[in-house]
């Protein structure tokens, strides 16, 4: 059959389906198809027909709202020349190009942060299909193992490490990457490997004067905007996106690991989970990448927290050193002793309550609503239609002073800067209708700020919680005070990372040292019941 009088539809179609027979790698077959004869390579070069490869590319990657978020562009012309960028960073990977360039190395540059960013932005975007080119085609997971943790033979029986493992933005998406790639059935083996990693992981855990949880600092809850951080990305345009710190996925595949070494509870990967295809597990992270870039700061808490996502039961872990080993560090002692200490790990369980705060449902008059930092409203209500203001962080942001009641429909709040009495309602229960022949409003947007309830038990005793959400990056802070005062007050921080299969890690430190120095401090993981 001559190819030339095959309808031009038809062989596009052919093409198409040859191209994308198998998801996983490049239509490699699209280079036996455009060297058949002239016609063919016209009519299917990507010069002349972008729309095809923008339909393989929608094809065997990710499409979806995320990519909106990022640029709004998805023209065939984008996506198609999206198709070569992706695979030819994929290439890359596979090959293991850049990743024996130590983390801040002076030889690092360009290359491996384009590498390691487009890589992040596909697993943010992820709905299956990327995640599936990065670990299958790509074996990310071996690349990153050779970037962070170094397993040649001679450096896989390293026991101790003298000096502290480097933190910057590469550093950072490359341990967000391992978390998100994670199987922990691949750590089974009780090899040098598996403990190199761990010992690499405990430092980025555990050194907490050293690796921040967050930028900016957890200080303040509502800081100044960050400076935008602009990187370059795909969709044939640079994209401002701040990575997160490191130690919270650090946390998340520490403590998972060792969990699985000591069989003390079952965490089970995210990605070890069912997932449908149109979800989008990590939808919260790009929330927070783009709230933490800067332009994106101020449009509110969804960005980065879905509301309601903390109500429940969790169970999980807490962890500690040993005083004496942890007052060293701080007082500039290397790495080893960190990794000769002792960690002790407990288990606790805590039941959570969500409560919201909405502007409209404290008002009493049909005056226009003001946001969260709106100039006085003349009106005599005005002083409940804000939240409660910020509070010192070694108290979870909660003003002291403040005054608490909660009810089965949510808190009364007396906040001591103002006599207004303000009404957050409970995350189960919905907003309640600000007239009788009105619908409940229950949209997520309107919550302006969120307020945590609980209690809880551990091995050290029943304790009660109280704390808040941070509106600009969804940071969790949580006030535990144990009903015996003799085991006194503990700040737990964290975020709550995973939009379907949450984990909830972080780290908790003592109340008594000032919040803007380097305090005595843990690790925890807490994960839903299911």
């Amino acid at each position: 059959m001559n190819l030339d009088t095959v309808p031009h539809e038809i062989l596009e179609r052919i093409t198409f389906i040859s191209a994308t027979d198998t998801l996983v790698g490049p239509p490699s077959t699209l280079v036996t198809l455009l060297c058949a004869n002239r016609q063919i390579n016209t009519s299917l070069s990507f010069s002349s027909n972008q729309y095809l490869y923008a339909r393989i590319f929608s094809s065997k990657f990710d499409v979806g709202p995320t990519s909106h978020s990022f640029a709004n562009r998805t023209s065939a012309t984008i996506l198609a020349h999206e198709l070569i960028h992706r695979f030819r960073v994929l290439h890359r990977i596979r090959a293991k190009m850049d990743c024996t360039e130590k983390p801040g190395s002076a030889g690092e540059g360009d290359s491996v942060h384009e590498l390691l960013f487009q890589a992040y932005l596909m697993m943010l975007e992820n709905a299956g299909k990327n995640e599936q080119q990065l670990r299958d085609y790509a074996r990310m997971g071996d690349w990153l193992r050779g970037y962070l943790f170094d397993e040649r033979p001679l450096a896989s029986r390293i026991t101790h490490i003298e000096q502290w493992p480097p933190h910057n933005d590469h550093t950072s998406l490359a341990m967000w990457l391992f978390w998100f790639l994670l199987r922990p059935d691949d750590y089974t083996r009780d090899d040098d490997s598996t403990w190199n990693i761990l010992n690499v992981l405990k430092i980025y855990a555990l050194g907490a004067h050293k690796y921040p949880l967050t930028d900016p600092s957890w200080v303040n809850f509502l800081p100044e905007s960050p400076e935008s951080s602009t990187k370059a990305g795909g969709y044939s345009e640079a994209h401002q996106l701040k990575t997160p710190p490191l130690a919270t996925p650090a946390i998340l595949s520490f403590l998972t690991l060792v969990n699985l070494k000591a069989k003390l509870i079952d965490f089970s990967s995210p990605l070890e989970m069912p997932m449908k295809a149109e979800s989008n597990e990590w939808e919260y992270e790009l929330g927070r990448c783009l709230s933490l870039s800067g332009p994106e700061f101020d449009k509110g808490l969804t960005q980065s927290f879905r509301p309601g996502s903390v109500e429940g039961t969790w169970e999980g872990i807490f962890t500690y050193t040993e005083f004496t080993a942890y007052a060293a560090l701080l007082q500039g002692a290397p790495p080893p002793i960190l990794q000769k200490s002792v960690i002790v790990r407990h288990r606790q369980t805590w039941k959570l309550r969500e409560h919201h705060f909405a502007p409209g449902n404290n008002l009493t008059s049909s005056f226009p609503l003001p946001g969260p930092t709106s100039a006085v409203v003349a009106d005599d209500d005005a002083d409940n239609t804000n939240p409660l203001s910020a509070g010192d962080p070694l108290r979870a942001y909660v003003p002291t002073g403040t005054h608490i009641i909660e009810t089965r429909e949510g808190l009364e709040v007396r906040d001591p800067n103002r006599p207004a009495v303000m009404r957050y309602y409970r995350a189960a229960s919905g907003t309640p209708a600000r007239d009788k022949n009105d619908e409940p409003d229950r949209l997520p947007g309107d919550v302006q700020d969120i307020i945590i309830t609980g209690e809880g038990h551990s091995a050290w005793g029943q304790f009660k919680l109280v704390g808040r959400v941070r509106p600009c990056d969804g940071f969790i802070s949580l006030c535990k005070e144990y009903v015996d005062h003799d085991r006194g007050k503990w700040i737990y921080r964290g975020y709550l990372v995973g939009n379907i299969n949450s984990n909830l890690a972080g780290r908790w430190r003592d109340t008594l040292s000032p919040a803007t120095v380097p305090g005595y401090e843990g690790c925890f993981l807490m994960t839903r019941r299911r």
